[in-house]
C-alpha cells in the first residue's frame, strides 16, 4: 500500500535480496572501509521507508486542505495554493498543487521522488504580503510610501545613548548582557515593568510570575498562541484585524472566527469622522460568535489599522461576555499605548483593569512604537502567573529569550521615559503631542485629494474614506494579483492605481478583513502618518498637483 502513493513510469526493477551484505564497520578501526550494498538497493530501501510517511502526511494533508478551506477561508495575504489532480503525463508528479522533478535515482526504479518545500501548517500563509507588493511598487514608481507602519527617524537619544551604555558595561570587567539571560525575562527589566504596570493598574505586579519579555510583541502573541490554543481551539479576531494574528492561530492550530468592527453612517450618509465612532462593534456579534471551542478573544486597543480607542463601555460589554463564558481568555495587543491624542475624553484603558478581568486577561506591548525602535524587538506579556508561564514556557523552546543587551536597554528607557522631557512632563507625553501634529499634516494631505480622514484617537493610521474618488473602471478590471483577494478589490485596485498615478502608496485595508468581509474595506484606504514632516508635506504636494 504504501508504494502505491508513487507513479510508476516502467516497471519495478525486483532487487536482489539474497545479495551479500558488507559486515558492520568499527567505526574507530581504522580500517578501509568495506564494500556497501549496491547503490539501487539502498535506495530502494529509502523508497519503502520514506513511502509511508508521505502517504500519512497525503492523507493528513488532504484533511487539512479540507479544513483550511471551511474554516480559513481567507489567508492573511488572501492566497491559496489549490491541490493538483493527477497529471496525464506519468512522468510528473504534482503534491499539494506544486510540480516535483524526479532527482537522480537508479536505472529501472520507476520512482518519482516527492520533495516539499512547506510544512501543511503553512497552507496559504507562504504566498506574497501586501507589503511585498506594495512596498515594491513605491519603489518602481517612485511614489511616496505611507504604507507600512515604522518610524523613519531615530529614536531619542537617551534611547540610543541607553543601548551604547549597556553595551559598555563597566569598562573591562564581564558585562552580562552579552550572555543569555533567564527565558522569562532579563530581571531589570522585568522590574521595570512591574513598577510601571503596578502603579497604573493600581495592582501589586510581580515580576518573577507576572512579566515574561519576548521577541517583540508578535513573539508574545506567537508564544501566546502555542503556549494557550489546543487543536480546533476557536480565536475570536475583530476585524479589521492585524494580519499576523490569523497566520499565528493557524499556524497553532487554532481556529480564527471574525466578527467585524462594522463601519457605520450618519444622518447625512457620510462615515463618522471619528475612528472610534466610525468603527462599532456589536456586543449581540460577538456573543453569538462565542462557541464551546472558543479560547480566545484578542482586543486590540489602541486599534490597528482603524486608529479607534475602545471606550470603556466598549470594553466593558466585551468582559461581560467572556465572563458569561467560563474558560474563555482576553489577549489585548497595546502596543500603541501610549499614542493617544485625547486623555480626556478618549483615554487609552486595558480591559485587565476592569472588574474580574485580571485572571482572564493576557496583556502584550512591545518598545518598539514607544521608542521608534521596532528593529530592537522587546516586547512582553503581562498577566497573572497562570496565563504568563505558558508563554515563556513556550520562548524556550523558539527563541530561548529575547536578546539581553536589548532588554537591558529597554529598561534604561522605561526609566527616562516617565522623567522630564523637553517641554513636557513625561517623554510618553512627547510622544503623544508629536504625533498628534504629525495627524494633523496628515490629514491636510488627504484633504487635498479629496479623501475623508477617519480620526484615529490613537496609535499612527488613518483610514480615509475614498468615496468621492473616481478611478478608472479599467483599474477594476484588471486581473488580481498574486498578493490580493479574489477578485481584486476597489480599495486594492485605488491603492495601486494612486500609487501609479498620484505617486502616493497606501496600504488597502481589505488585507485586514476575512473573505467574507473584504467588501467592508471597498471605501477606505490605510495611511501611516509615522514618517518625517517633509514626507508627509511631499504627499500633499503631489495629491494637490494631480487631483488639482
Amino acid at each position: 500500500e504504501s508504494e502505491s502513493v508513487f507513479r510508476h513510469t516502467e516497471p519495478r526493477a525486483t532487487p536482489n535480496n539474497d545479495a551479500p551484505r558488507a559486515p558492520r564497520r568499527d567505526s574507530f578501526s581504522g580500517e578501509d572501509p568495506p564494500k556497501c550494498p549496491p547503490p539501487h538497493l539502498t535506495h530502494l530501501k529509502m523508497i519503502r521507508l520514506s513511502a509511508v510517511s508521505i502517504s500519512l502526511t497525503q492523507q493528513l494533508a488532504s484533511a487539512a486542505g479540507r479544513i483550511s478551506q471551511r474554516h480559513y477561508p481567507h489567508s492573511a495575504f488572501g492566497v491559496y495554493r489549490r491541490r493538483g489532480t493527477a497529471p496525464s503525463t506519468p512522468s510528473r508528479t504534482f503534491y499539494r498543487g506544486q510540480e516535483f522533478f524526479p532527482s537522480s535515482q537508479p536505472s529501472g526504479s520507476g520512482y518519482t521522488r516527492l520533495y516539499s518545500k512547506f510544512s501543511s501548517r503553512l497552507d496559504g500563509l507562504d504566498g506574497p504580503t501586501v507589503w511585498q507588493e506594495f512596498s515594491p511598487l513605491a519603489t518602481e514608481f517612485g511614489a511616496v510610501n505611507l504604507g507600512q507602519g515604522f518610524p523613519d527617524w531615530n529614536p531619542p537619544a537617551f534611547a540610543t545613548e541607553a543601548f551604547m551604555s549597556v553595551l559598555r558595561g563597566d569598562g573591562d570587567g564581564y558585562n552580562e548582557v552579552n550572555q543569555y539571560c533567564r527565558p522569562e525575562a532579563y530581571l531589570p527589566l522585568a522590574k521595570e515593568l512591574a513598577e510601571e504596570y503596578s502603579t497604573r493598574w493600581r495592582r501589586e505586579i510581580d515580576p518573577i510570575t507576572d512579566v515574561a519579555v519576548t521577541t517583540g510583541c508578535t513573539g508574545a502573541m506567537f508564544c501566546a498562541f502555542q503556549g494557550l490554543l489546543n487543536p480546533g481551539d476557536e480565536v475570536i479576531l475583530m476585524e479589521p484585524a492585524f494580519d499576523i494574528y490569523s497566520s499565528q492561530i493557524i499556524m497553532a492550530g487554532g481556529i480564527p472566527v471574525y466578527v467585524p468592527l462594522r463601519p457605520t453612517r450618519g444622518d447625512d450618509g457620510a462615515y463618522s469622522s471619528s475612528a472610534s465612532e466610525c468603527f462599532k462593534l456589536d456586543p449581540a456579534e460577538l456573543a453569538a460568535a462565542i462557541t464551546p471551542r472558543t479560547r480566545v478573544v484578542v482586543v486590540n486597543t489602541p486599534h490597528n489599522p482603524t486608529g479607534k480607542v475602545f471606550s470603556r463601555s466598549e470594553l466593558a460589554s466585551i468582559a461581560e461576555v467572556v465572563r458569561a463564558n467560563p474558560g474563555v481568555l482576553v489577549i489585548s495587543d497595546e502596543v500603541y499605548e501610549h499614542i493617544i491624542f485625547d486623555q480626556e475624553n478618549s483615554p487609552h484603558i486595558s480591559i485587565a483593569t476592569l472588574d474580574g478581568m485580571w485572571g482572564r486577561t493576557l496583556t502584550l506591548s512591545s518598545s518598539g512604537k514607544t521608542f521608534s525602535a521596532t528593529g530592537w524587538k522587546v516586547g512582553w506579556a503581562v498577566g497573572p502567573p497562570e496565563l504568563v508561564r505558558p508563554v515563556s514556557a513556550s520562548q524556550q523552546w523558539v527563541s530561548f529569550s529575547a536578546p539581553t543587551v536589548n532588554q537591558a536597554a529597554v529598561a534604561l528607557c522605561l526609566k527616562k521615559a516617565r522623567e522630564p522631557y523637553e517641554t513636557f512632563d513625561t517623554y510618553y507625553d512627547h510622544l503623544a503631542a508629536e504625533y498628534g501634529r504629525k495627524r494633523g499634516l496628515l490629514v491636510d494631505a488627504m484633504g487635498a485629494a479629496g479623501i475623508r480622514p477617519i480620526v484615529p484617537e490613537g496609535g499612527f493610521f488613518i483610514m480615509g474614506d475614498t468615496s468621492d474618488i473616481k478611478m478608472p473602471a479599467s483599474c477594476l478590471e484588471e486581473p488580481p494579483t498574486a498578493a490580493s483577494p479574489r477578485p481584486m478589490p476597489r480599495d486594492w485596485a485605488m491603492s495601486r492605481w494612486m500609487t501609479k498615478e498620484a505617486g502616493v502608496t497606501t496600504i488597502p485595508p481589505s488585507a485586514f478583513f476575512s473573505k467574507p468581509n473584504v467588501h467592508l474595506a471597498d471605501d477606505f484606504l490605510r495611511f501611516a502618518f509615522c514618517k518625517q514632516d517633509g514626507t508627509l508635506v511631499e504627499a500633499k504636494k503631489r495629491f494637490e498637483k494631480y487631483f488639482k
